[in-house]
């Protein structure tokens, strides 16, 4: 069989990309800590986020959520017992997402005066990032029982 070369020309680059903007110290040094009380009193008093989520895995077959929402936090109880009310619906509705899951939302200031169908979708992207963040489990093929999704 007779062989054949063929010579193709060389890709040139269309655009320039400067790699040393990448380039990012990692070191941990003095400029890079929150070091007096008043920086970290800052960072308490006004956080960019209403939730801390807090999840482990349980070993268990389902899911289970604790919801802290203090006075201090929510003032009202009215507030209070609808953000309880909204993170119970969107659990229910998606814990067929979170088997294996236990899972403490600690309520932040300001949370109250967020909208419903805001909340809603809130929770919804949550989830759906936490059951992301477990590996999938093993398929266990003994199994005959069905889970509805609609319990």
């Amino acid at each position: 069989m007779p062989f054949c070369r063929v010579a193709v020309p060389k890709a040139v680059s269309a655009w320039q990309f400067d790699f040393s903007a990448l380039v990012v110290s990692q070191d941990f040094s003095r400029e890079k800590r929150l070091l007096i009380p008043r920086h970290f009193k800052a960072v308490f008093d006004s956080p960019t986020g209403k939730l801390l989520i807090l999840a482990r895995e349980n070993g268990l077959d389902h899911p289970r959520l604790g919801l802290v929402i203090g006075k201090k936090s929510v003032k009202l109880s009215v507030q209070r017992n609808r953000l309880k009310r909204l993170m119970r619906d969107s659990f229910r509705l998606n814990q067929h997402m979170l088997a294996g899951w236990d899972i403490v939302i600690v309520a932040r200031k300001g949370l109250g005066e967020i909208e419903n169908p805001e909340l809603h979708q809130h929770f919804g992207k949550l989830w759906k990032r936490l059951a992301r963040s477990r590996p999938a489990p093993a398929v266990n093929t003994d199994s005959v029982g069905v889970d509805s999704q609609d319990a």
